[in-house]
This record gives structure tokens, C-alpha cells and sequence, in this order.
């Protein structure tokens, strides 16, 4: 199929046929249309045109078969015009003509209609493979697709032709006609009764066959098993209220099997340090409580890892960090003034020098309003 349509793209002889004429001088034209109908060029404006761009396997193909095709195109095209019949029936071969299939290229079963009446489709026709079997349309069955499927009856027909299969109603395998009481046998799943075919429902017999926490719910004609709410340990219909026995985490309360709040019913649902409870449906979750995170199994205050660390007097007023300051100083003056008691001339200037800068700095505007604060009780 696929070569089949390569080589009829490759035909392409109705985009080129009038490129570029049209119109003028007659003879000039035929003449050059003549040149350009048989030239490389043209050959070339085809073979880019058969394949699209994003179709890998055309294009593998026609890279296959670029030989074949130029050889055609120069040397054969007179005796074998038809390049599909040359190329992918004789040359490679890869195809079979319509009606036939197989390595051998087989005629398909036919009948007064055509290929398998009519009424279904010859399997590999057209290709080397398949078995020339017919594959029968639905509603139709046998060799030549000539019988009525189960589940279809034959129409009337006013004429001489014969007439076509239509749909019984669907839960007869066979019928008389289109209605629900011309049934003339069942379908599986069904069940015979005036005329009819009633739906069996499995689900009331022994007939269903269900597995474990999964219960039998019926259809027409046959029965599904559903599985059973999460609440549930094995049930008999849908929901909480239907359930056999309830699943851990679930408690019967009234017909129903609800969600157990462990964080409520438990004194200490989450031992853990700093861990807060978390209800979920049929369970609980131990999370650490806000501000606080999880390291090594233990919920710890979540401090930044990075960064800067804080200096010891980060976190002190202005006022905290000049009376430290202001003892500091003291103690130096004092150290200074033992020294200088002693007779050290040196030590005796610098506690000289040292009281000044103290006295400086009390008589100063920012000393007159830290003692001011200090006098205020600030």
C-alpha cells in the first residue's frame, strides 16, 4: 500500500503537465513543454513533491527505490507507462493488481457482487501477504459473505436482488424481525419468555463469580464486579452503608462506616515532641507543628541554616550597648588608677589623660541626655 501510493505520487504528471506555459507561442511552447516533460528537472520537481517532509517511512522508501524510479523514468516509460504496475508489481516486487493477493499474486474469492460479494474485503488483496480469506462486513458471514451473522435477519426485499441483513434487537442471537418479540433463540445472559429474551441477573444467582472486597453488580445481559468503598472490608452494594465489615480506620456508627478523628479520640496520637496531629481519611499524620521542622526524627525550631550569625550585643538597645560601654571604660580608668597609685609616672598620665575623655564625654550634649534618661528612670 504504501509503495503503491509513493509511485502514484511520483506520477505527479498533473501538477508539472503545464508548469510554467500557458499562453503565446504555440509551437514555442509544445516544443518546450516536450523538453521539459522527459528532463531531469521535472524528475526531480516530482520526487521532492511525493513524499511529505515529516513521513519517515515514505521517504525511506523512495530513498530505496531512487534507482528504480530514474530508471523508469529515462528508459521505460514508453513500453511500461504505467509506473505503479512496472515498479510495484514487476520491478521490486512488492504489490499485487486489484483483486488479487499473495506471494503469487492469487485471484480473491469473488462472487455475483465482486470481491466476496461485495459484502466484505479479501484479506492482502493488493499486497504479496494475507491469505485471500474474506474478512465479511458486519451483519454477514461465510465464505462469499452471502449469510446473515447471528444477531442480524434477512429483510424482505420487493425485487429480485437479495436482500441485506439488518440488526435484530439486541438481545437476540437470532430473530424474525427487528421488534423485541420476534426473538427466536437468546443471546448469553439472557433468558427466553414470551417471545422475549429478559436479562438473567447473575447477581441473584450463583452464576457470578466475584473476588474478594468487590461485590456483583448486574447489566443487561451479563454483570460486572465492582469494587467495595474504601470504608469497607468486603461488601455487599456500593458506599459505607453497604459494607460486610469496616477497614481499619473506620468504626460502624449507625448503618454507616465513618472515619475514626484519631487526633480527637487518641490522648496522644503523635508522642512526639513539638508534633501536631493530622486526621486523613481511614488514617492520621504526626507533621511538626508550625515553626518547628523535622531533623534526624526529631521536630526542631526551624532557625535559618546560612547566613550571618548574630553578634553578642546584636540584639541590645542603643542604651544597653552604652552603659556596657560606659562600665568597660570604668573598669580601665580604675585598673589605671591602682597603677598609678603605685607611682607609675606613665600609668598616672594615662588615668590622668582617661578621666578627662570621661569628663569630656559626661559634659557633652549626648552625655547630658543619657543622664538625662538615667535621672527619669529610663
Amino acid at each position: 500500500g504504501r509503495s503503491r501510493s509513493v509511485a502514484c505520487r511520483l506520477l505527479g504528471l498533473e501538477k508539472t503537465s503545464n508548469k510554467n506555459f500557458g499562453g503565446g507561442n504555440t509551437a514555442w511552447e509544445e516544443e518546450k513543454l516536450a523538453k521539459y516533460a522527459c528532463s531531469e528537472t521535472r524528475l526531480l520537481e516530482i520526487v521532492e513533491a511525493a513524499c511529505e517532509k515529516s513521513d519517515f517511512d515514505c521517504n525511506k522508501l523512495l530513498e530505496q527505490i531512487e534507482d528504480q524510479v530514474e530508471t523508469w523514468w529515462f528508459h521505460r516509460q514508453q513500453e511500461a507507462p504505467d509506473l505503479f504496475e512496472w515498479l510495484c508489481i514487476e520491478e521490486l516486487p512488492l504489490c499485487c493488481p486489484p483483486g488479487r493477493f499473495g506471494p503469487d499474486c492469487k485471484e480473491c474469492l469473488s462472487g455475483p457482487g465482486g470481491v466476496c460479494g461485495g459484502l466484505g474485503r479479501c484479506e492482502g488483496e493488493g499486497t504479496r501477504l494475507g491469505d485471500g480469506e474474506c474478512v465479511c462486513d458486519p451483519g454477514y458471514f461465510g465464505q462469499l459473505c452471502q449469510s446473515c451473522a447471528d444477531g442480524y435477519y434477512r429483510e424482505k426485499s420487493s425485487n429480485h436482488s437479495t436482500p441485506a441483513c439488518a440488526a435484530c434487537y439486541r438481545s437476540c442471537k437470532k430473530c424474525s424481525g427487528p421488534e423485541n418479540y420476534k426473538c427466536l433463540e437468546c443471546k448469553p445472559g439472557w433468558l427466553f419468555h414470551d417471545n422475549k429474551c429478559v436479562d438473567t441477573d447473575e447477581c441473584g444467582t450463583e452464576l457470578a463469580r466475584c473476588s474478594s472486597n468487590t461485590y456483583c453488580h448486574n447489566t443487561d445481559g451479563s454483570y460486572e464486579c465492582r469494587g467495595c468503598d474504601q470504608a469497607c472490608v468486603g461488601c455487599m452494594g456500593s458506599g459505607p452503608a453497604r459494607c460486610k465489615k469496616c477497614a481499619r480506620g473506620y468504626k460502624l456508627r449507625g448503618a454507616k462506616c465513618l472515619d475514626v478523628d484519631e487526633c480527637s479520640e487518641r490522648a496522644l496520637a503523635c508522642p512526639g515532641l513539638n508534633e501536631a496531629c493530622f486526621n486523613d481519611e481511614g488514617s492520621f499524620r504526626c507533621e511538626c507543628a508550625d515553626g518547628f521542622i523535622r531533623r534526624d526524627s526529631i521536630c526542631v525550631e526551624n532557625q535559618p541554616l546560612s547566613g550571618p550569625e548574630k553578634g553578642l550585643f546584636d540584639d541590645m538597645t542603643d542604651d544597653e550597648v552604652l552603659v556596657l560601654q560606659q562600665m568597660f571604660f570604668g573598669m580601665v580608668i580604675c585598673a589605671l588608677a591602682t597603677l598609678a597609685a603605685k607611682g607609675d609616672m606613665v600609668f598616672t598620665a594615662i588615668f590622668i589623660g582617661g578621666v578627662a575623655a570621661m569628663a569630656g564625654y559626661w559634659l557633652s550634649e549626648k552625655g547630658d541626655r543619657m543622664l538625662d534618661g538615667f535621672l527619669k528612670g529610663r
